[in-house]
């Protein structure tokens, strides 16, 4: 049997971010993940990439994970926002975003997400109050008065304080805890993968906002670039199943000529879209972290950080609990993180789902309104800053992880 102050369940980014937060602050922890660590680190495991913001980056410098980040990580100097037109680095109906603007370097970093895992591991491996159990699910999880006690599904048990399920949009915690989520599928599927184009990218990242949905272009290191293309559903299947030369064909003809020639290298992945919120995100000796609590489209890249934001701010309610003697356990405790958290979630999915219903069309009025209104923000500097803040993770009560401090 493990004792620990916490135990969570999930090793992927959220779960181990979190894991190393709570260690780092004194807390027993451990992580449960169901795959093997070595799966996760491997480049064919998913493919895709995360648009780390710059709130996240501070997050990640003060958790000691970024030095060893930083080399795989490609800076976004300027992000450029279209509709409807794929291939044209400029229009009369864009928003340009430049980090000089804000006085910053970057407004954030483009990073494989094995290279994050990796580091990550690389890091946990070094916390004395951190032990990692892989692979081996959280199986169940009883609570007791003064404590929980969970079943590994390589036999093991730990009994701790309190329970965190950060195991995923599926997540078989949440479910056996009985917490319902409100949600929707969007009739439409994610197409990821890694392209290589004959000119540099100078660290810009294009978002298109096309009938299907968008098509993102986030530049990677060197002259790569990570594809997040939404399609309609049978559309993406058949996309899916073209050979390489068809494939690339129909890839260029969104693309553009802006980067030179373009070309998919290594596999495709496809994701299913959908939204889900939990109807609660803690119960008595139980909170549910990053995916779990909510799931967003990835219209605006926001997934991670917005389960990153979880993290930080569960771990400083935690540690401030602890520092006040008080029960890190008991629903009062919880409550607050919830309330912090909520809210955020909920503005930030709606949002992403708002937008992905309002640019996902050919609707003419719409198009004009949309046009319109990217046209009037590009004009107008404060609001157009603001929309970098944002972007950058640089709003609301921001956790003190991720303004660069210890939680």
């Amino acid at each position: 049997m493990h004792k620990a102050d916490i135990i969570v369940s999930g090793g992927g980014m959220v779960g181990l971010s979190l894991g190393l937060a709570l260690a780092q602050g004194g807390f027993r922890t451990v992580v449960a993940d169901a795959a093997p660590m070595s799966a996760q680190l491997d480049p064919k495991f998913d493919g895709r990439v995360s648009a780390l913001a710059y709130a996240t980056i501070r997050m990640y410098r003060a958790l000691g994970v970024w030095e060893a980040l930083e080399k795989d990580a490609q800076p976004i100097r300027e992000i450029l926002v279209t509709d409807g037109a794929p291939g044209r680095a400029t229009s009369p109906f864009s928003l340009h975003f430049d980090s000089t603007e804000v006085g910053a370097p970057q407004l954030g970093a483009i990073v494989e997400n094995r290279h994050i895992r990796a580091a990550l591991a690389g890091r946990a491996a070094v916390e004395k109050n951190l032990t990692l159990i892989s692979p081996a699910a959280v199986q169940s999880v009883t609570a007791t008065g003064s404590g929980v006690t969970a079943i590994l599904g390589d036999g093991e048990t730990v009994s701790a304080a309190l329970s965190v399920a950060a195991d995923g949009r599926v997540s078989p915690l949440r479910e056996a805890m009985g917490i319902k989520t409100i949600g929707w599928s969007y009739p439409q599927i994610g197409i990821v993968a890694t392209v290589e184009h004959e000119m540099p990218h100078n660290g810009v990242a294009y978002e298109h906002f096309l009938p299907a949905g968008p098509f993102a272009i986030l530049p990677m290191t060197g002259n790569r670039a990570s594809l997040v293309w939404t399609e309609e559903k049978t559309k993406a299947l058949a996309l899916l199943a073209l050979d390489e030369a068809r494939f690339n064909a129909e890839l260029a003809k969104r693309f553009g000529a802006h980067l030179g020639a373009v070309k998919a290298v290594g596999p495709r992945w496809s994701f299913p879209l959908s939204f889900h919120i939990a109807r609660d995100f803690v119960k008595p000796r139980f909170a549910l972290a990053g995916d779990c609590a909510h799931g967003i489209h990835p219209i605006a890249g926001q997934g991670l950080n917005l389960g990153l934001k979880d993290a930080a701010a569960l771990a400083e309610v935690l540690l401030d609990a602890a520092r006040l003697g008080q029960d890190i356990g008991a629903l009062d405790v919880l409550k607050r993180y919830e309330r912090w958290r909520r809210f955020d979630s909920v503005a930030l999915a709606a949002s992403t789902d708002a937008l992905n219903r309002l640019f996902s069309n050919d609707i003419a009025p719409l198009r004009l309104l949309r046009n319109v209104g990217m046209g009037i923000v590009d004009t107008i500097g404060p609001a157009r800053r603001f929309f970098m803040r944002h972007a950058g993770g640089d709003v609301g009560k921001l956790p003190k992880l991720m303004k660069g401090g210890a939680a």
